[in-house]
């Protein structure tokens, strides 16, 4: 393929990706405010107007700002590719330092990376301080936000340099298949942190403590019980210094995997309500959906490394924008072009990831409806719903696109098949 070519189909896939998160965005506001002024009938009965309409201003704020997050890392790709700004960054460090080929890759990704986090930082405070804090879900300190930041940097440096390093090495030292031994390097190191995650990083950030004995620790160890589900412990976090917003997860693998609840979680839900939110999340583990997605995204990364290795031997790739074939600086050009260039290409396949992640989340419901009441599940989803600010009126095309879960509405029809007839039910599902 020639340069000029490349560069053309580029520009081409990024200006459709452009216009077609415009247009699935200008398709949400347009149903949610559509839909602002009535709460559907599978939730009248129990989400009130107010929280409704807070749910629709919610979702209309994020999209705005997202829409801005949109524009800016567009104009960051675009200043980066098609305007010359990798190669003038690659040009200025040749110039300053012109026999250290080593340091000279790591400043190149080190600054891309800078340059990438200077741009966010600013957005990043916006949407804490600013749209979290207008909805009533900041509880974060500045003070706080700055550790995190400082935290998380140093975090990267300490991972991230070494696991650069590597695959710089690895790349000009390993032959023609060293694609394949970086791809291997690559998942040991994700399974490595898949592992200490729990235990040497999350609480870096957070503080753990065992959940206490009481009702919801009985339902909760009755329910593993049942289920055949070993874990290294149940966990309360800290969630609520940071937001309002409640979560709970497993994390870990094999001996290292915990049960973590967010204090505001267990703050807004009641125990049976809990039982069966947990019931839900061992739903994916019964049904194997983490293990297959793990599998899937190594596949995903091997056919990545494949194709990264093919570029890297293409001076089309490099030619189309801006920068003559490289000789010593090859690695650490290519990784960045690469991760900068893939996403606009596999843009279109996130409707197929997303839709598997919806089947998995139905899965997941109806394993819950079988080990709990269903009932208590729909009750936990409508306090969550409200709770959260999360839109109960989707727009079909934005949520086929992107939604990781099924809409509010679809949820809770599902399980209302799947509820004991002897206990009322949440309106018409129909």
């Amino acid at each position: 393929m020639q340069a000029g070519y490349f560069a053309a189909l580029f520009a081409l896939m990024l200006t459709f990706t452009l216009a077609t998160r415009v247009w699935l965005a200008s398709r949400q506001r347009r149903h949610v405010i559509a839909n602002r002024a009535a709460v559907p009938g599978v939730f009248n009965e129990k989400i009130g107007l107010t929280a409704h309409q807070r749910a629709a201003d919610y979702t209309i704020a994020k999209l705005r700002l997202g829409l801005f997050e949109l524009i800016v890392s567009t104009l960051l790709l675009v200043a980066l590719t098609l305007a010359g700004g990798l190669a003038a960054i690659h040009h200025a460090l040749l110039a300053a330092l012109p026999d250290a080929v080593f340091l000279r890759q790591i400043s190149l990704l080190v600054a891309v990376m800078l340059l990438a986090s200077a741009i966010d930082f600013p957005i990043s405070i916006y949407r804490q301080f600013r749209l979290e804090e207008r909805f009533g879900f900041n509880r974060m300190t500045a003070k706080l936000f700055v550790l995190d930041a400082l935290k998380g940097t140093a975090l990267a440096a300490v991972v991230g340099l070494p696991l650069i390093a590597v695959m710089l090495w690895l790349m000009q030292t390993a032959g023609n298949n060293w694609w394949l031994w970086a791809w291997l390097f690559w998942i040991s190191f994700n399974l490595a942190v898949l592992v200490l995650y729990p235990t040497v990083i999350a609480p870096l950030f957070n503080r753990f403590v065992p959940l206490e004995a009481g009702a919801v620790r009985e339902r909760v160890e009755l329910l593993l019980q049942r289920c055949g589900f070993e874990s290294n412990g149940l966990f309360v976090m800290d969630g609520s210094k940071r937001s309002a917003h409640g979560n709970a997860y497993f994390t870990g693998m094999g001996r290292s995997k915990r049960i973590v609840f967010f204090d505001t979680l267990l703050a807004k839900l009641l125990p049976n309500e809990i039982e069966a939110v947990l019931a839900h999340e061992l739903g994916h583990f019964k049904h194997k959906h983490i293990v297959k997605r793990i599998g899937m995204s190594f596949v995903a990364s091997l056919l990545g490394m494949a194709l990264l290795g093919y570029l890297a031997q293409a001076d089309w790739f490099f030619n189309a924008f801006g920068i003559p074939t490289p000789a010593n600086d090859w690695p650490a050009l290519v990784l960045v072009l690469f991760f900068l260039v893939l996403p606009v290409f596999t843009f279109p396949l996130q409707p197929l990831f997303s839709r598997m992640s919806r089947r998995h989340e139905f899965q997941a419901d109806t394993f819950a409806a079988t080990q709990t009441n269903a009932e208590d599940m729909i009750r936990a989803l409508v306090k969550l719903y409200e709770d959260n600010a999360a839109t109960l009126t989707p727009d079909p095309m934005h949520s086929a696109f992107y939604d990781s879960h099924p809409p509010a509405a679809q949820r809770i029809a599902h399980l209302l098949t799947l509820s004991r007839p002897a206990i009322p039910t949440y309106g018409n599902a129909a």
